[in-house]
């Protein structure tokens, strides 16, 4: 692993990937009318694309566990998953739902955790345990104050989309936990 390569490399491998990922509904617009992005979706969606890929260049840089790279990898992607499902369609009824604002707090919880924790493991598995805890207090709000029925959703729909992301993040929390009691095995021998 080569940490002393330019910074400017880092940037090189997101914005290739980016490029790759968006021509996909790019050709996908040129043979059906059911992909039908604008500019903006294009833009909101290189932008999003291009600082995960960044932001897992720049974290998993100097480490070449593989492991590591994995837990890193996945959280990152959970929280883009999240993102991305939110802006689309909505987990709340439809996108245009302000209650699916709130969801942008659980990704609050987790840039702002992982840079308490200053990108230790430790810190990171505490992170993403919190994050579903977050995604928990969302589901709970929108469930008792009846935020998914203008427009509806059911309450099966609210529970299983949001169960889902929790287990998301649990699984993140816990292979960063590995990751943590692997290199305290390792000190301890």
């Amino acid at each position: 692993m080569n940490t002393n390569e330019p910074l400017y490399k880092v940037f090189i491998f997101p914005a290739i990937a980016t490029g790759f990922l968006l021509l996909i509904p790019l050709l996908a617009m040129q043979f059906s009318n059911e992909v039908a992005w604008t500019l903006s979706d294009f833009i909101i969606a290189g932008v999003l694309l291009f600082c995960t890929g960044l932001t897992y260049k720049l974290i998993t840089r100097k480490s070449g566990e593989v492991i590591y790279r994995v837990a890193v990898g996945f959280a990152l992607f959970t929280g883009l998953f999240l993102i991305w499902v939110n802006m689309a369609v909505g987990i709340i009824g439809s996108e245009d739902n302000p209650a699916n604002l709130m969801y942008f707090g659980v990704i609050a919880v987790g840039i702002i955790g992982a840079f308490i924790a200053r990108f230790k493991v430790e810190g990171l598995a505490l992170t993403m345990f919190a994050m579903a805890l977050a995604q928990a207090v969302v589901a709970v709000i929108v469930l008792i104050g009846g935020l998914y029925q203008s427009p509806p959703s059911t309450v099966f729909h609210i529970a299983g989309i949001n169960g889902f992301f929790i287990t998301l993040f649990v699984v993140a929390g816990l292979l960063f936990r590995y990751v943590a009691q692997e290199r305290a095995e390792q000190n301890a021998a």
